[in-house]
């Protein structure tokens, strides 16, 4: 355990409080794996984290305290039992004194075993076991789990692929019968749990428990082949998908140009001006072909935009004696396309007079 989580702890246990790591990365320790993200329970009451911390003041109304240090996230939450939901999200909480009571509230065993100060493992409900079969399972009433909050099918299966793990019979069986839960979820969470599914090596077996547990026909979510980069943009390039989920504008471009040009199956000149380099690199990757090669392509290339053509607009309208038409269009693209197959140079002259042989 890191120095700075140490001090964390220190700080709390100092104060007479109870204060453990748990979650995802005594999981990751476990496991072999590097966490920057860290969550420390505590019986602590928020009021007393402002005393203990009072140049931090990122709360909210659910026990829960941020902080950052260095390049550590730390979120320290106040022991707590969720007494009603609505809409997946807690709407009346008390705060605890008991550690176990805490741990029953969360989802699965893997994700509740804690750590103390000197690195002692606490495992109230047998998440190590769980961890060392590599089985996902539900904390408590697996149905009344799901229905309480429908994301943790997504996270299941999220948490499957990531960690390569395999989700318990009765975890299987309960999705099997809930999956239309999954509609009521926004489309902001869908897209985060399949974003964290997609981009891990192991990718696949996310997709194939999707598929299997009939959870992408829900969603309209369809794929054929698909190659890992580990791009974002690259890997939804490759899924079908109906539903608008909350893209950004440009990566909503990105993912179009990517999907484009992977379906023409090729990178040429044409391809790096109309697409750019960053989605020509990542399609390139896509279809294996050699992005040093598409790099060297680019730095060769002599007109990246229109802007880089050695003749304006106004130069081309006073040769052709034309006013601002089509044609002016017209005639820029005819040039650009002519540079871009190495037909013609992009010096002014030699522009000029290809254009007066046009109109020869």
């Amino acid at each position: 355990m890191d120095k700075i989580i140490k001090n964390v702890l220190q700080k709390i246990t100092d104060a007479q409080f109870e204060a453990y790591v748990v979650g995802g990365y005594v999981r990751d320790y476990l496991l072999g794996i590097k966490s920057t993200d860290v969550d420390i329970c505590t019986n602590a009451l928020p009021k007393d984290l402002h005393k203990l911390f009072p140049l931090n003041n990122n709360s909210n109304d659910y026990g829960g305290f941020n902080l950052k240090v260095k390049n550590y996230n730390i979120d320290i939450t106040t022991y707590r039992k969720e007494i009603k939901y609505e809409g997946r999200k807690p709407t009346e909480i008390i705060y605890l004194n008991d550690l176990k009571e805490d741990l029953l509230r969360r989802d699965f065993t893997i994700n509740a075993v804690c750590m103390d100060l000197n690195e002692n493992i606490i495992d109230h409900l047998n998440g190590v076991l769980d961890i060392t079969k590599h089985s996902i399972k539900m904390i408590g009433n697996t149905h009344t789990k799901i229905v309480e909050d429908p994301l943790r099918i997504l996270r299941a299966i999220r948490f499957a692929s990531t960690l390569n793990f395999d989700l318990d019979q009765e975890l299987i069986k309960e999705i099997k019968e809930n999956t239309e839960l999954v509609k009521t979820l926004s489309k902001e969470r869908i897209k985060e749990e399949i974003s964290k599914i997609l981009l891990n090596k192991n990718f696949m077996k996310g997709l194939n428990l999707l598929k299997d547990l009939k959870i992408l026909d829900i969603l309209n979510i369809s794929f054929k082949e698909i190659n890992f980069v580990n791009d974002i943009c690259g890997m939804w390039a490759q899924l079908e998908y109906s539903h608008l989920f909350p893209f950004t504008k440009q990566e909503i471009r990105n993912i179009i140009c990517i999907r484009q040009i992977i379906n023409n199956g090729i990178i040429d000149n044409h391809t790096l001006y109309d697409y750019g380099l960053y989605n020509s690199l990542v399609a390139a990757d896509i279809l294996n072909i050699n992005k040093s090669i598409v790099n060297d392509m680019y730095k060769k290339l002599t007109i990246k935009s229109e802007k880089d053509l050695a003749i304006s607009s106004k130069e081309i309208m006073d040769i052709l004696n034309i006013s601002p038409s089509k044609k002016v269009k017209e005639v820029k693209d005819e040039l650009i396309n002519l540079i871009l197959e190495g037909k013609l140079k992009n010096r002014k002259k030699d522009l000029e007079e290809y254009i007066k042989r046009m109109e020869a």
